[in-house]
């Protein structure tokens, strides 16, 4: 395999893994229902937030998935991301934990960057 064909896989694999399996299991737990009730959201948008996390994850992980799909999948992620970042600011301040969302749009850059990379092989 080629440099960016493995760093593609393996950010959209821990992508995939976090953003669409984790959520799949857990986001019926009392913990990941209190989370979302601690950023000031309702019950509801975590249920639908796990939705698309899924699907997302499952558009940009799967080969045969249409381009303009997994640039939608690649926005809406960049979203999530941005907006779990300024939630946790807004609500819980400057806390360790709210670089865990940056740390994840940046393994969703990487991601792009090289699943286009591998568009236009170079």
């Amino acid at each position: 395999m080629k440099k960016n064909d493995i760093i593609y896989w393996v950010t959209t694999g821990l992508i995939f893994l976090f953003e669409g399996v984790l959520p799949a299991l857990t986001s019926q737990t009392d913990a990941a229902k209190e989370g979302i009730r601690h950023l000031g959201y309702p019950e509801y948008f975590g249920v639908v937030l796990a939705i698309f996390k899924v699907f997302g994850s499952i558009v940009l992980i799967v080969p045969q998935i249409q381009p303009k799909y997994k640039e939608w999948a690649y926005v809406g992620f960049g979203f999530d991301f941005l907006f779990a970042f300024i939630s946790i600011l807004a609500v819980d301040g400057w806390v360790l934990i709210a670089l865990l969302p940056i740390v994840f749009f940046a393994f969703i850059m990487v991601s792009y960057i090289t699943y286009h990379k591998r568009l236009n092989n170079i």
